[in-house]
């Protein structure tokens, strides 16, 4: 019944023979460029490849800081289009940081570093006193923020 397979099953259970190697999932820290981030084969074996995942995930944490402290809605607006506006900014706020933290979960520490990185940049630019006008500037955004 086994077909000489020695009991190899696909991914649905079924015996087959395997044309792929299948990589392993790492569930602990590891240094190194072999790694799959966020999508299958990606970003591969070749370093540029890493290099550019690292790029990805770090512009992917500034760009959840700066929704988060962005004021895109123009004073005046009506309540449904300020309320639109909102509710789009959110969206892209969550699914991005949902996309964050998929790639940390990659269990890469390159990946890891350059998140943390990437979230502390973008809040430096954009939630701190360092860039700011004044103390008595408007402190805020359009959205609440985030919590756990």
């Amino acid at each position: 019944m086994d077909g000489g397979h020695d009991g190899m099953h696909d991914m649905n259970g079924t015996e087959g023979m395997h044309d792929h190697k299948m990589m392993m999932m790492h569930m602990t820290f590891f240094w190194g460029k072999n790694a799959e981030i966020l999508f299958s084969k990606w970003p591969g074996t070749r370093t540029g490849m890493y290099v550019l995942a690292l790029i990805f995930v770090f512009v992917l944490s500034v760009l959840v800081e700066w929704l988060s402290h962005c004021r895109l809605i123009k004073p005046g607006s009506t309540q449904l289009a300020a309320g639109l506006i909102q509710t789009v900014l959110h969206a892209m706020r969550v699914g991005l940081a949902y996309m964050v933290m998929l790639a940390v979960m990659s269990f890469n520490v390159g990946v890891f570093l350059v998140a943390v990185a990437g979230h502390t940049v973008g809040f430096l630019l954009f939630g701190s006193r360092v860039f700011k006008k004044s103390d008595t500037e408007k402190v805020g955004s359009d959205l609440p923020p985030m919590t756990c």
